[in-house]
């Protein structure tokens, strides 16, 4: 896996839902629903790439988070999860990659 061509589907998906707003996400040849959590009503992807079950959410801005706070103040912030944990972050088109426990 080329890791800007993930970083560029990260990219992708946070813009066509946060930016865009978008009821339906598309990545390669694959589309992905864009939902709304039941509780909070942020907005969610479960997409796949390149054989990786990932799930784009938007930030809770009434959590307690760095993020959070920029949620807060009107920035549009998306974290990533695989397996139940946060892989990336984007804030307002920046990504941030987290680093992988050994």
């Amino acid at each position: 896996m080329n890791p800007s061509d993930f970083e560029s589907a990260l990219l992708s998906i946070f813009d066509q839902a946060l930016v865009q707003n978008a009821r339906v996400v598309t990545l390669a040849d694959a589309s992905f629903p864009v939902r709304t959590t039941a509780k909070k009503n942020l907005r969610q992807v479960d997409f796949r790439f390149e054989g990786r079950d990932i799930r784009a959410i938007e930030q809770n801005p009434t959590t307690k988070s760095r993020w959070a706070a920029l949620a807060r103040k009107g920035s549009k912030v998306m974290q990533f999860l695989e397996h139940g944990r946060y892989i990336a972050v984007i804030a307002d088109g920046k990504l941030r990659l987290y680093s992988r426990l050994k």
